[in-house]
């Protein structure tokens, strides 16, 4: 019998097999509303995750869920390698299995992170039937204080983010709406004695059901939750959470004008459009477009602009690069999957945008990969941007230079750790598997990386 990881790569090459591609010219990029290749390729929430279930379907046919992994300690960085794991200029900390983090599923999605106000780092660790939550000691090793249970059944998509000292998390489940947690409860819980939160240990927030991201802005205390149900007001759009008091959450309104929104960056905006400075700026990543909003009044959203791209396939997430707000990255999921445009190839493809006019952006390059892998989540600090790129892993590239040269061909590779060595010898593959999301935030600098089939691992950079 074949092992599952030869299995699999069977499974990814009948699906993915693409030919290479060369350099595209921006120019060529960015197309209009009215070009007849609008559209063409993209694809809907409905039909993506439709493909993500037959993928997943998939690998649990041929065993790629089993629970075959063990908690690792710390592992240097060594000739290429961590222990079993590929890796560039990032150590193993620690690694815990997601069968250690209390659920039955085994599975996990996103991630985030909370510092308590005397400096303690904990890992929010979304699951498909619940949400997990590690402490990150100093030396970067995990331990595992306790689970939230899901409100309303397993989800495959479920998204937390944190305002302050509660988490917000939300599910594809119908009926989950969105859990607030007070994370303050985990200060005084013993790790020889985890605890198990019920539902009626959260305040819930009832007015949706199902939602795919979460977005939090800090600044405004404020959750966009997007994705919500399109038979509602929002219409998929951006619903708007005031949790000034997480114990009174209140409805504040809807981003609703462009339709289903799948993710989203809102910001307190400080860059050059003089006319924007100082407004709620909200960026939106909405299946074939990015959408610019400003959602300062909350009642009276105003939609800034759209831009498209030719062989859009899903207009997935993205960040703003710098700190002056000149430029974002964004990436699109399916387009290594499907060969279309510059990711024909199958490596990794991340889109840059002009923002200096908030009413008018374009793009003006891309970064690609030396490897193959679908994109899922990219965060920027300072302009070192992490992305974590499911098959391949956590990848940092420097984008520093983008104010200087938007085109992206001076960006670097800093860094890497691959969490799937599977396709190792095969220079990756697209697909959906291994390397959901990344929180890259905790001053220690520790990072955490949530594999779907793995668990969640804690790493850092040694520069």
């Amino acid at each position: 019998m074949r092992s599952i990881s030869v299995v699999l790569s069977t499974i990814l090459t009948a699906t993915y097999a693409l030919p290479s591609a060369d350099k595209i010219s921006p120019d060529t990029i960015n197309i209009g509303f009215d070009d007849p290749e609008y559209g063409k390729h993209a694809l809907t929430m409905e039909k993506l995750m439709q493909e993500k279930l037959r993928f997943w379907q998939e690998m649990e046919d041929i065993g790629g869920f089993n629970d075959t992994y063990e908690a690792s300690g710390s592992k240097a960085c060594s000739g290429g390698k961590a222990g079993e794991y590929k890796c560039s200029n990032i150590d193993l900390m620690s690694f815990l299995p997601h069968s250690s983090l209390g659920g039955k599923s085994a599975k996990g999605n996103d991630v985030w992170g909370w510092t308590s106000p005397d400096g303690r780092e904990f890992g929010v660790v979304c699951q498909w039937d619940g949400t997990a939550f590690v402490e990150v000691k100093k030396d970067g090793s995990m331990v595992y204080l306790g689970r939230l249970n899901s409100q309303a059944g397993a989800s495959q998509w479920r998204d937390a983010k944190v305002i302050a000292d509660h988490a917000y998390i939300g599910a594809e489940s119908s009926g989950s709406g969105m859990q607030i947690f007070d994370l303050k409860q985990l200060l005084d819980i013993k790790p020889d004695a985890p605890k198990i939160w019920a539902k009626e240990d959260v305040v819930l927030f009832k007015e949706f059901g199902n939602s795919h991201n979460i977005v939090a802005n800090p600044a405004t205390h404020t959750i966009f939750a997007a994705g919500t149900g399109k038979d509602l007001k929002c219409k998929g759009g951006l619903w708007m959470v005031d949790v000034k008091d997480p114990k009174n959450p209140k409805d504040a309104g809807c981003v609703a004008e462009d339709g289903y929104t799948h993710d989203a960056d809102c910001v307190i905006y400080n860059g050059p459009h003089k006319q924007y400075q100082g407004r709620e700026i909200c960026f939106n990543y909405n299946e074939k477009q990015l959408a610019i909003f400003d959602v300062t009044e909350r009642s009276k959203p105003k939609m800034l602009s759209r831009m498209t791209y030719k062989d859009a396939v899903y207009c997935h997430q993205g960040w703003i690069i710098d700190p002056e707000m000149k430029y974002l990255a964004f990436d699109d999921e399916a387009d290594e999957n499907f060969g279309w445009g510059p990711a024909k190839g199958g490596k990794t493809i991340t889109y840059i945008v002009d923002i200096q006019d908030l009413t008018a952006p374009k793009i003006t390059g891309y970064f690609q990969s030396s490897q193959k892998a679908s994109d899922h989540n990219l965060y920027s600090i300072g302009g070192i941007v992490y992305q974590s790129n499911y098959g391949a892993g956590l990848r940092v590239i420097d984008m520093r230079s983008v104010v200087e040269d938007p085109t992206g061909k001076k960006f670097q590779e800093i860094g890497y750790f691959d969490v799937r060595p599977e396709d190792d010898a095969e220079g990756g593959k697209p697909g959906y598997v291994a390397a959901w999301s990344v929180y890259p935030f905790f001053k220690s600098g520790h990072i955490l990386i949530n594999s779907i089939e793995r668990g969640i691992f804690s790493v850092k950079m040694r520069s």
